[in-house]
């Protein structure tokens, strides 16, 4: 596992590139960018300078044209620098080109993401999960660069025959290691279905969201229990499951991995075992950083992966988090401009978001447990109505608390 890890030494300093394309725009790519220096600073990498260009399409022979490339080479010579990253995923015919110019290191967005989960990883299943994507991710891109497989050939690896090179051994290795771990996985996955089966019928309620938007400490406020918090992507990688209890009302509540946009096929499919909980949930609580000025976007990349991972729509509650953070510019009264994000006030944002999800949403800040109450009595609600829809006839227990509560 560790010969995965792609990117050991502390502050590392790299430069970052991305393209501005017909499908993505100057200020969409900015953000990217700036999403790709968090990636990198979560892996202990220090970004320094961000490289753009615009071009209609990627350059399928080096990613960026010629001339942008002898501009990054210079830069980096110039300033002692050995990484580059890439913010889209580069084939192996742009990895091979890029190097030989270059001659540093290259990631590219997907290996950097799989380099973050190799050291998030912290169960056995996570750590198989994700080493099964990044050989998944590795087998096209195999060079000589990876002959260093040849040394971790153990029982049942076939040895070298007569005249066969060391690419072809290399990438029998891990076409066998590959169908190794998915067997582990089947076995974990076997495991994990029997448990779940085992809590009984609870409702279960699974947080869903982008990474880095607050799941994690709405996970504790709810279940009252130390989950890992930090601010920094990924924070969360291997699945929570808490038992909370609001009132009288027993419930089950996961926490799951964050998405991304951009997120590594590999990644997905490899984590679907661990999204179970997500197909299994009979309640999604969508958990959304207000304050960042492209959540709309993110709102958008999180339904797209949940579509991936299960095609059914569930009951969805969409929860607003750091609403404590959210900025406000109001416009100058003699600005005839149209309203940007930037200009709309929280209220408004609240008043357009409860008539889309028609009251199904709410605004809070976990870390400073703003409307936690009105949140723990909407989750109530919802609890209920799916337990009672299960269990009819606990509705005249549920009548005669809520009178007594009265």
């Amino acid at each position: 596992m560790k010969d995965f890890i792609i990117s050991e030494s502390k502050n590392e300093q790299a430069v970052l590139v991305g393209l501005i394309t017909q499908y993505q725009t100057e200020e969409q790519v900015k953000e990217y960018l700036d999403e790709l220096a968090f990636l990198a600073e979560t892996a202990s990498i220090v970004p320094v300078k961000k490289f753009t260009q615009k071009l209609e399409k990627a350059n399928p022979v080096t990613f960026v044209g010629t001339g942008k490339l002898q501009e990054i080479k210079q830069y980096m010579e110039d300033n002692e620098i050995g990484l580059v990253i890439f913010d889209d995923e580069l084939s192996p015919k742009q990895i091979r080109n890029i190097e030989k110019e270059l001659q540093v290191k290259i990631l590219d967005r997907t290996s950097l993401i799989l380099d973050i989960f190799a050291m998030r990883a912290q169960t056995a299943y996570a750590k198989t999960q994700v080493e099964l994507a990044q050989y998944q991710y590795l087998l096209p891109r195999l060079t000589r660069l990876w002959t260093h497989l040849d040394r971790q050939r153990g029982g049942g690896v076939m040895m070298r025959g007569v005249g066969e090179t060391q690419l072809e051994t290399d990438r029998r290795i891990i076409l066998t290691k590959i169908a190794f771990l998915k067997e582990e996985l089947k076995g974990i996955d076997k495991q994990m279905a029997s448990q779940r089966k085992n809590r009984g019928k609870m409702v279960r309620a699974a947080l869903v969201g982008y990474t880095n938007v607050g799941k994690s400490t709405l996970m504790t406020l709810l279940s009252k229990s130390e989950v890992f918090a930090e601010n920094k992507l990924f924070a969360t990688l291997d699945t929570t499951v808490r038992k909370v209890i609001i009132d009288n009302l027993p419930f089950l509540l996961s926490d799951t991995v964050g998405f991304i946009r951009k997120l590594p096929t590999h990644l997905v499919e490899s984590f679907k075992s661990t999204l179970d909980e997500v197909r299994e949930a009979d309640l999604l609580l969508h958990v959304v950083d207000i304050s960042h000025p492209n959540f709309e976007e993110q709102i958008e990349v999180v339904n797209k992966t949940l579509l991936e991972i299960d095609k059914e729509e569930k009951p969805t509650i969409l929860i607003f988090n750091k609403v404590d953070s959210f900025s406000y510019k109001p416009k100058d009264e003699d600005d005839l401009t149209p309203k940007t994000k930037e200009n709309i006030s929280l209220e408004e944002l609240k008043n357009s978001w409860m008539n889309k999800m028609h009251n199904d949403c709410i605004f809070i800040s976990a870390t400073e447990k703003l409307n936690f109450d009105e949140l723990k009595q909407k989750l109530y609600d919802r609890i209920k109505e799916i337990h009672i829809e299960r269990y009819p006839y606990n509705d005249f227990l549920f009548q005669k608390y809520d009178e007594e509560m009265e």
